[in-house]
């Protein structure tokens, strides 16, 4: 749910309050505690092609550590001292 909620751009509060009061946009699929989406019915709904809801899943998965367009371990910019905290 956190991916349609990502996609939709809500917050999980706005997405999970939408549920509880049967208010979501997507039929909201129930397996035992676990909620899900039809991938098909959030392409559908945020009017994307097939072929560039793909694209998205691959660049996603690319970046799967959450922060997209950050490298691992990559270095960071550190500011150097000014004259001004003598």
């Amino acid at each position: 749910m956190k991916s349609a909620f990502a996609a939709m751009n809500i917050s999980e509060g706005t997405g999970y309050g939408l549920i509880r009061a049967a208010q979501f946009p997507i039929e909201v699929i129930e397996f035992g505690r676990v909620l899900r989406v039809r991938k098909v019915d959030l392409v559908e709904f945020l009017g994307l092609s097939p072929l560039a809801a793909a694209e998205v899943q691959s660049a996603s998965a690319a970046h799967s550590d959450g922060a997209p367009g950050v490298q691992p371990k990559a270095p960071s910019e550190q500011s150097a001292p000014t004259s001004a905290s003598k």
